[in-house]
């Protein structure tokens, strides 16, 4: 989708999906180009919970994020190859989910792969977890590492996004 942020100072929400674990990153490009986090986290689903339930998890508590902060744009990981088929199914359900929720709030989308990611903060395509949670913290100042990875990742997704945004 083509999308045009018009304001100079705006929020990003990062979202690295799956029905676990979903991790989340809220991002401000403020004025001067200047990234501050926000917030970050994990919407955590039961494996105990029918997929329905797990799906509307998702979905709620990325409605409440999308309200507090008011993201001009939502960045979501692709869905990389899997080998295993039964999670690159549930994953890619937890992924429609996150675009659906983005949709019925007018927000527009961007898809990275993790290579483009991993590439816009690191500058290397094959960054291990650690590398990227450790540039991550310095892109965005942070006092320590963020944790969990998949927080992490959503933070790395929605730097992407602020790098590959319009001027």
């Amino acid at each position: 989708m083509r999308y045009t942020i018009r304001d100079m100072r705006y929020t990003i929400l990062g979202i690295d999906p799956g029905l676990a674990d979903t991790g989340y990153g809220v991002i401000e490009k403020n004025n001067k180009g200047k990234l501050i986090c926000r917030e970050y986290g994990v919407v955590k689903t039961s494996a105990k919970k029918d997929v329905e339930e797990r799906l509307e998890t998702i979905n709620k508590n990325l409605n409440k994020i999308i309200k507090k902060y008011k993201p001009k744009l939502i960045a979501v990981e692709e869905l990389f190859f899997c080998k295993n088929v039964k999670t690159a199914l549930l994953v890619g359900q937890a992924r429609v989910v996150i675009l659906l929720t983005a949709r019925q709030n007018k927000i527009p989308t961007v898809e990275f792969t993790p290579l483009q990611v991993k590439q816009a903060v690191s500058s290397y395509g094959q960054a291990g977890k650690i590398q990227v949670q450790k540039m991550v913290k310095i892109l965005l100042g942070l006092k320590e590492l963020p944790k969990p990875d998949d927080a992490a990742d959503a933070l790395a997704i929605a730097i992407c996004a602020a790098h590959s945004s319009p001027k």
